[in-house]
Parts: C-alpha cells; structure tokens; sequence
C-alpha cells in the first residue's frame, strides 16, 4: 500500500475531518436559506458542498465506509475536488459580472473528462492510505496534466479576483473579490508551506489543501455571501402567501 507517513505533522484527523464537513454542509444550507436563488448563491452552495463531500469521503476512508469501500470514497471525493477549479472562476465572474459562455463551458468540459477518469479508469487509483492526519492517494497513472488543471486554474482564479476587485467600482463587489481571492490563497500558501517543509506530504496534495480549505469556506460564508447575495424575505413571502 506505501509508505505511511507521520500521523504528528498535521492536525487533520477523522474527527477533524467531520466537523469540517459539518461546517461546510451546514454552511451552504445556511446559504441557501439566507439568501435568495441566484446563480452567485448556487455556486457558493455548490462550492461548499463539494468541500464538504470530499471531506466526508476521507472520514470514511479513514473510519471504514458505509456500504462503499474506500477506493470508491476515493473516486467520489476526487470528483467533488475536479468541480471546484471552475466553479471558483465562475464565482468570480458571477461577482464581477463578467461573461464568457465558451470558456466556462470549456473549463467544464475539461473538468467533465477529468470525472470521467477518476471515475471509470481502473488505475486512475488504486490505494488510499489513512495516515492518520491526512489521506494519501497513489495512482498507477500520472497526473501531471490533473495538477497543471488544478493549479493553473487555481492561479487563474485568484489573478481575476484581484484584478477585478481592482477595477470594480462598486464596494460589496469590490470587497467580495478581494475576499474570494484571499480564501482561495489561505488554502494554497499553506498547502505549498507544508508540501516544502516536509516533502513527503507531496503525496496527499489533496487531502492537506482541503483541509485547510475549511478557511475558504468560512470567507464564502460570512464575507462573500453576505456582500453580493440577496437576502429571504422569510416574512414578507409569508404574508403575502397567506394574502
């Protein structure tokens, strides 16, 4: 199965594990209540949602799962890991108010293959190792291509935060991407920090970068939402329904 890494370096631990994805699956019904049905509320709630799954499909890596075993969890929290890339820049040009239907549809259509290979090619993995602070993944493939994916999109996204926030004119957009692009590098700069300090820990990219992606979903929650989603009228709605 490979070498089993320090179970002391990192804090991310199956209890640790569930209560982060209770953060982020309360957090996006918490933003589904909140606020109105918008394409910027729907991608903040899928955003979540897709953290929240990736950390439960770890938790049963590591506890033993329900019914599936954990190289299907493994598949399963790849997929949710595959959609945040695009998701991300789509939030970001939803807050912006930028368009382009060709690029995102491009970006899904990458993602979407990306999917399908984790999913049905039999060797896109083939172990997963609970190291006690962080699951490692190991493949019989490279994946190379799925880590410039990743991180190019990833880069790419926080360059149109700042340069949006810069240019927009309006306060709440203006802090809303400022906010998203500062979410999205307290995740990775820790991730390349730890990655450096002890190499080794190369092997579970994904699992450590989740892990503190818990920040992220915390800036999706209570600084970007709140600036550029529409409040429920819970009471109004109610009056009116009843008139």
């Amino acid at each position: 199965m490979g070498k089993r890494f320090s179970k002391t370096f990192w804090c991310f631990s199956p209890p640790v594990m569930l209560a982060t994805f209770f953060i982020e699956t309360f957090g996006a019904v918490y933003v589904f209540l909140r606020y109105k049905n918008t394409q910027i509320t729907r991608i903040i709630i899928a955003l979540l949602f897709c953290l929240g799954i990736f950390q439960l499909a770890e938790y049963f890596i590591c506890e033993g799962g329900i019914a599936l075993p954990g190289l299907v969890w493994a598949r399963i929290g790849y997929v949710a890991i595959t959609l945040l890339p695009p998701l991300g820049i789509s939030l970001a040009m939803a807050i912006a108010r930028k368009r382009s239907r060709t690029g995102q549809v491009a970006l899904y259509v990458i993602a979407t293959g990306f999917i399908m290979y984790f999913l049905f090619v039999k060797n896109a993995l083939v172990a997963e190792i609970c190291a006690g602070n962080y699951v490692i993944f190991e493949s019989n493939h490279s994946h190379i291509h799925y880590g410039l994916y990743y991180y190019s999109l990833l880069m790419v996204g926080v360059w149109m935060c700042f340069n949006w926030a810069r240019e927009a004119k309006e306060k709440n957009v203006r802090s809303a991407l400022t906010w998203l692009g500062g979410g999205y590098l307290a995740f990775m700069l820790p991730t390349a920090l730890v990655n450096i300090v002890e190499p080794a820990t190369l092997a579970a990219i994904p699992s450590i970068m989740c892990g503190f992606a818990v920040v992220l979903a915390l800036v999706l929650i209570f600084k970007v939402a709140p600036k550029v989603c529409e409040k429920r009228e819970w009471g109004k709605l109610s009056k009116k329904e009843i008139g």
